[in-house]
């Protein structure tokens, strides 16, 4: 087989896989053509991943609840409220912002496992336990803010979080040292995984792509990562929300595709019934899977409040809606037991690029919500005809 007819199978074979990157190269390049360049400055790149944040790690929770073939809608105000709480024992109480945050994970996790427990445990739908759930962080988010309305935080650590960057060692050209050496260290990561992972699959006799066709990939992945690093070091350089984005990709990366609890997510996922006759705890594996959603929306909770540099009354109204629709995006499958990290971190990307580059050209908000849905439709009937094609 030529070389470009082996890309030509290969992308037709793995197009769930390929889409988003396509889309996401699509919107980059339109927007940069209809903005002459703003689209991709410094500024605004820098700008679109700090404001994606939040929901880029509530994503990435999402992605997994929906393997297992379920739904959590209670991550929206579970965020909003514990970043209330954060606001309060930050200003109110006086804990520190280094005590702060590990209190804000942990109450993220027990509330998880609260969801988990309902679900696995008592057996109630998870699209019901999740929605008594949004209901009563909508209620407790209104409760502990409804004295004070708007809570302004002044910790300028915690603060840092949602709006500071990561210290520069030195600056080369007017490029940020540090941001270099992380973004080429990312690379680094990114090339020694997939080789790793090819060598595992000739090992046991797995279906590999030929040298040339990995060998391009790798190349184009790389070239791209380093071309946003190079970006994002031309500004401020990396946020510290970017680092905590890649943080969680390689920990949740690693946690899926190197573990044997990823692979009982997965397997859960795609058949439960046979999981369970083969030895995994299906429960259990619910119970993680909703305890990890917490803790993300936690930290999702923890971004958006530093962010704003305050707790309000609406934090985290549709947060939920949108996490869910980066998981769509980013390629996992509403039959469960399909959908990956990386996914989920583009797609998240791919709707906060919609946004942006709609804010730049001036398109109305009601036409945006209205473009969104129409995405979101897409990836959805994408996932059902891919599906459909396999059969």
């Amino acid at each position: 087989m030529g070389f470009f007819s082996e890309v030509k199978t290969m992308v037709k074979e793995n197009i769930r896989d390929y889409g988003m990157y396509i889309a996401l190269l699509v919107i980059i390049l339109t927007f940069s053509i209809m903005t002459d360049g703003l689209f991709m400055s410094s500024r605004n790149i820098s700008n679109l991943l700090d404001s994606t944040g939040y929901i880029a790690v509530l994503a990435v929770g999402m992605t997994l609840v929906i393997v297992i073939r379920h739904i959590d809608l209670s991550v929206g105000f579970v965020a909003g409220f514990l970043g209330a709480i954060a606001a309060i024992l930050l200003t109110q109480v006086g804990v520190p912002v280094y005590f702060t945050i590990p209190i804000i994970l942990i109450l993220g996790i027990l509330i998880g496992l609260l969801n988990g427990f309902l679900v696995a445990k008592i057996g109630i739908p998870a699209f019901v336990a999740t929605l008594a759930g949004w209901l009563f962080f909508r209620g407790a988010l209104l409760q502990v803010t409804e004295k004070t309305g708007t809570i302004i935080i002044k910790d300028e650590n915690f603060n840092a979080i949602g709006n500071g960057f990561i210290p520069s060692l030195v600056q080369i050209n007017g490029l940020h040292l540090l941001s270099l050496i992380l973004g080429a260290l990312f690379i680094v990561f990114y090339i020694y995984s997939e080789v790793s992972t090819r060598r595992n699959n000739i090992k046991y006799n797995f279906d590999v792509v030929s040298k040339g066709i990995f060998t391009l990939k790798l190349v184009l992945v790389s070239a791209l990562i380093a071309y946003v690093t190079w970006i994002l070091a031309g500004y401020n350089g990396f946020s510290w929300t970017v680092v905590i984005i890649l943080l969680v990709t390689v920990i949740y990366y690693f946690l899926t595709t190197k573990t044997v609890i990823g692979r009982h997510i997965y397997a859960v996922g795609s058949n439960p019934e046979a999981a369970h006759l083969s030895g995994i705890n299906v429960k259990r594996i619910t119970y993680f899977v909703f305890g990890s959603m917490g803790m993300l929306a936690a930290l999702s909770g923890i971004l958006f409040t530093s962010r704003l540099q305050s707790a309000t009354t609406t934090a985290g109204t549709l947060f939920e809606l949108d996490a869910v629709a980066a998981a769509y995006v980013g390629g996992v499958s509403s039959a469960g037991g399909v959908g990956k990290v990386t996914g989920a971190i583009i797609g998240a990307v791919v709707m906060a690029s919609l946004s942006s580059g709609m804010n730049l050209l001036g398109v109305g908000i009601s036409y945006q919500y209205m473009i969104r849905g129409g995405v979101l439709a897409g990836a959805v009937i994408f996932d059902v005809m891919t599906r459909k094609a396999r059969a």
